[in-house]
């Protein structure tokens, strides 16, 4: 039984007893425990199911490496599933639930899985749930969908109590990890004067060296520890943060930190988690090693447990993991547990050491403390269910005859050591094969590359390769040094200081026990415990053909569970290796991805929930619109006035009186929401002609020019106009929804395609507040005002000026969406509603009149002028809108110039934009299909074009309509029908798009 010892447990507090609960049971425990910890000191050995075959599993590891111990953590609003126990720190009233069984822990229905798992080998599922076909849905589907998934999802009613924030941080070295080669290599850095952040996952520092012992120079490795901590604390250009995990390594120096800022005083005044978004100039990885397992049959019996999480639990929290305990091991550190329990007064029956000569100095301590050490010897078969009872022994070089049974109730393993690689590999870092340690390392010559060319991300420690104590240190020293150096400061070089640790032998590499184990033994030995692989599972993959790693890990899961595999790659690697009579290093590794351990949705999230998840975006004349009657619609993040209501009418009322009176005399239109993106640089008309299907670079200064742009795959993404303020100045018009997208679209070309092009791109959209002035009084009223000469002689048809209109500064564009005298007004955003309120005391006897989004988009389609988003869809091309016109035949190329070449680009078969007019003066249905004759291969009416934007318009007082019909332009005056869901069938005749004012005359007086 485990049980908590009345000496050791450096980590705890007992003057402070903390309770907690467990499925419902009061527990107790001491401030400092970690849940795991407490758990064990009350004898909970099992503490959740495997997800395949829900076999009980207990904890086996004591750090965020833990695979089986996942826990429901919290109630109510608190409520979070699937935490590492061995992470999470205890407090008062703790309340937790074990996992993934029903209808509890110690009896558990889909243990019936286990029975069954000859049955239910890796990727059974790709074979059995394809047959019969009618299963799928009826049968297959419900089972998987119920089984699916670790732990209950929080409920979806209920709010997040705590809150969550985003810090960013710059410095110069990132230490990630504060282990003692992590606080080496930080104050080696520091002392160059380098600005300094060290981040460290667990409340406390060290990392292992003060439970592993050995001595720095004169001091313990805890003495030492401590004044590395004080020396760091003391140094203004040093920031220490405890409780911070590094999560990922991304280009360009960026780093996230994941913060658990109270989950250990729930309710504290604060965010509960911080995600940390650093740059910085160079990142030391100091992330330590992690121990792996051994593969035997029953090695995920609860109370097996990897050797140095047996000691983790003695020296930092006083439990012994058991009373009479077995040592499993292929390297001299396992000893080092063996010695360490038996000094505590457990029970050690014997070290179980595969290597035929056993260990060195360790082990001879460990006979002369009276444990017995087999050499050549392996673990057969550990026997229980629940916990451990018996270990079957034999010889490591057999098949698992010939057992010797001995009576136990805990196991510690140890399979050697892999370094923590993750970080290092996130950016790219690449890792080399050590034979003698059996372990990847990281490749310093092939390291993370920053967009100079050169590494900036240097493993320092153990991370590194280096076990023994005096290496890691002297290793975090030069890792230190060189990261102060490339980040541009002259490093203060130093030796690290002398270290005495017991010497070790060289170990074996063992990936499985026996090395020749039958099949029954290989069917119970488990590489990964979270997702249920064996031994068998791999080898049967590579039977099958998975000889790529990538496809082995999918076909079995094998690495894919929430640990990301950090205790089964190796082993998963080296059984694959073997099944196909390769080497490990030809075999490769699988791909590590951030974060390296989960991190919650709310630090993601951060404060962007609630009403700030997505913020409403408000012009500076929303506050006068909401005032007025503004009827509001979404589009995008902003709100924008659908129509102005006034008192008495409705919606439909309102529209068709701006509509008439726009046409008639004089309309505001708030259009501060169209993008407004700056594109500057000696290569700016380059770059556009590249962006836009038209030429952009032959644009004159103070002209405009209308333009498409078109993905890369050849569809119409979005449009507006362009003017262009300098020789090396643009400004360029997008649509309400599109700025941020159309300012990602041109950044990621820049910066992945045309990296070396001299062009810079600023979303101005909110520095200015934009007012269109449409009708036939437009000039008047602007004229009324003074200011610049808005003639058509001074100011002619697409183009613009800056200059003053009444007191304003203003830059006026003579465009139209609407085919009626137009000028769009842009004015400093501060200046915005002054100017809207001056437009309408100066409009008063021109019939002045706000109009919102309806009345724009009819007056659009009367002069049959595209919406993106209506008449496009994404799979909409320039070509089938008409607008042959606006791509560029001279131009070598553009973003789609090529896509459109395709067969099905050119398939004269494409829908084509034509106008709708229904015979009966109607509106036809938004997004009605238009049906031909016959039937396809499914018995469904042939489709032969649909309605992309419909509309009543009050001036021609009848309904209006666009869309895109096969061979529509050559269709003139067909009539097509459109059945509506409400049985009524609608027809139309096919007209000219555009259908009010023809010649183009009303926007060009």
């Amino acid at each position: 039984m485990s049980t908590r010892l009345e000496k050791q447990g450096r980590l705890i507090d007992r003057s402070k007893q903390v309770s907690f609960t467990f499925n419902g049971t009061t527990m107790r425990g001491y401030a400092g425990d970690t849940l795991a910890s407490a758990l064990l000191a009350n004898d909970q050995m099992m503490m959740g199911r495997s997800f395949k075959y829900h076999r009980p599993r207990g904890v086996v590891a004591s750090g965020a490496e833990e695979p089986n111990a996942l826990v429901g953590l919290g109630e109510g609003s608190r409520y979070e599933p699937n935490q590492r126990a061995t992470t999470t720190e205890l407090f008062e009233g703790l309340t937790s639930s074990s996992q993934n069984h029903w209808p509890s822990l110690e009896f558990d229905v889909g243990a019936i899985n286990s029975s069954l798992s000859r049955f239910l080998p890796a990727g059974f599922y790709y074979k059995m749930f394809i047959h019969p076909q009618p299963f799928w849905k009826h049968v297959y589907e419900p089972i998987i969908r119920k089984s699916a998934g670790l732990g209950k999802a929080p409920d979806k009613e209920l709010k997040d109590a705590d809150t969550y924030e985003h810090f960013y941080a710059f410095a110069d070295v990132l230490v990630v990890g504060g282990g003692i080669a992590g606080l080496q290599a930080a104050k080696a850095a520091a002392k160059s004067g380098a600005k300094v952040l060290l981040l460290e996952q667990n409340a406390y520092w060290g990392g292992r060296a003060p439970v592993d012992g050995g001595t720095v120079g004169e001091q313990s490795t805890d003495a030492y520890i401590d004044q590395l901590v004080a020396e760091l604390d003391a140094m203004d250009n040093v920031t220490l943060r405890t409780r911070c995990m590094g999560a990922g390594v991304y280009d360009h120096g960026y780093a996230l930190g994941y913060e658990r800022v109270s989950d250990h005083v729930p309710g504290a005044q604060g965010p509960r988690h911080r995600l940390w978004r650093i740059r910085a100039k160079q990142i030391v990885t100091a992330t330590g090693a992690i121990e792996r397992p051994l593969s035997f049959a029953g090695n995920d019996v609860p109370g097996v447990m990897l050797a140095s999480a047996m000691r983790d639990y003695l020296v930092n929290w006083g439990i012994s993991s058991g009373q009479r305990v077995i040592v499993a091991t292929n390297n001299d550190d396992a000893y080092r547990t063996a010695i360490t329990l038996k000094k505590a007064g457990v029970d050690v029956l014997r070290v179980v050491d595969a290597r035929p000569n056993a260990g060195g100095a360790l082990a001879d301590e460990a006979r002369a403390l009276g444990i017995r050490v087999d050499p050549g010897k392996a673990i057969a078969k550990v026997k229980g269910g629940k916990r451990v009872k018996k270990v079957a022994i034999c010889n490591q070089e057999g098949v698992g005859g010939a057992r010797e049974e001995v009576s136990c109730d805990a196991v510690a393993m140890s399979g050697g050591w892999s370094p923590v690689v993750h970080l290092w590999s996130h950016c790219g870092g690449k890792l080399i094969w050590d034979e003698t340690q059996a372990h990847f390392r990281p490749d310093a010559a092939r390291p993370p590359l920053g967009s100079d060319g050169n590494g900036f991300v240097i493993a320092a420690g153990s991370a590194n390769g280096p076990l023994e104590l005096g290496l890691v240190l002297q290793d975090a020293q030069t890792a230190g040094e060189a990261a102060a150096n490339a980040a541009g400061f002259t490093p203060v070089t130093e030796n690290a200081p002398e270290c005495e640790t017991a010497a070790e032998n060289a170990m074996k590499a063992v990936w499985l026990m026996p090395e020749n184990a039958e099949i029954d033994l290989r069917m119970k030995s488990w590489l990964d415990y979270q997702n249920d692989v064996k031994v068998s599972d791999v080898q049967l993959a590579a039977r099958e053909g998975y000889e790529s790693v990538e496809h082995t890990k999918r076909y079995t899961t094998l690495g894919m569970a929430t640990d990301q595999g950090k205790l089964s790659n190796i082993n998963g690697l080296a059984t694959l290796a073997n099944a196909l009579g390769e080497e490990i290093p030809q075999v490769g590794t699988t791909t590590f991805r951030p974060p390296y351990h989960p991190i919650s949705m709310g630090a993601i999230g951060g404060e962007a929930r609630g009403e700030v998840f997505q913020p409403v975006r408000q012009t500076p004349i929303h506050g006068w619109s909401d005032d007025n009657g503004a009827d509001w619609e979404p589009v995008g993040q902003w709100r924008r006035p659908f129509a102005y209501v006034r008192s008495g009418e409705t919606v439909h009322d309102a529209v068709n009186r701006e509509v008439k009176n726009t046409r008639e005399h004089l309309g505001l239109l708030d259009a501060s929401t169209l993008g407004k993106l700056i594109v500057k640089g000696p290569d700016a008309g380059k770059f556009l002609d590249m962006m836009y299907t038209n030429m952009m670079s032959t644009l004159k200064i103070g002209k405009c020019r209308y333009g498409l742009m078109c993905s890369e795959n050849g569809f119409l993404m979005d449009d507006g106009v362009v003017a262009r303020i300098d020789e090396d100045t643009f400004l360029c018009h997008t649509t309400t929804g599109g700025a941020e997208r159309i300012h990602g679209h041109m950044e990621e070309w820049l910066q992945t395609e045309w990296w070396d092009w001299k062009v810079y791109v600023a979303n101005v959209t909110e520095q200015f507040a934009q007012v269109a002035v449409v009708g036939p009084n437009a000039r008047k009223v602007l004229e009324k005002l003074g200011g610049m000469d808005l003639s058509k002689e001074a100011l002619p048809f697409m183009e613009w000026r800056d200059g003053k209109i009444g007191a304003f500064d203003a830059r006026a564009y003579r465009i139209s969406f609407s085919g009626e005298l137009s000028y769009e007004i842009a004015v400093p955003a501060s200046q915005g509603l002054a100017f809207w309120n001056a437009l309408l005391e100066a409009g008063q006897e021109f019939g002045v009149m706000p109009y919102g989004t309806e009345t724009l988009h009819i007056l659009r389609a009367e002069k049959g002028f595209i919406m993106i988003g209506d008449e496009t869809d994404g799979t909409v091309i320039p070509q089938d809108l008409g607008l042959n016109w606006a791509i560029s035949k001279k131009k070598e190329d553009f973003l789609g110039k090529r896509a459109m070449e395709r067969t099905h680009m050119t398939d004269r078969n494409r829908w084509k934009l034509v106008g709708l007019e229904t015979v009966d003066g109607s509106v036809l249905p938004d997004g009605a299909y238009a049906v031909g004759e016959g039937v396809n291969a499914n018995g469904q009416r042939n489709m032969i074009g649909r309605v992309t934007s419909t509309y009543f318009s009050a001036n021609l007082n009848r309904g209006i309509a666009m869309g895109l019909v096969l061979h529509g332009p050559d269709r003139m005056d067909e009539v097509i029908e459109f059945p509506g869901t409400d049985g009524k069938i609608y027809k139309a005749k096919i007209v000219d798009p555009v259908i009010y004012d023809q010649e183009g005359k009303k926007q060009n007086v």
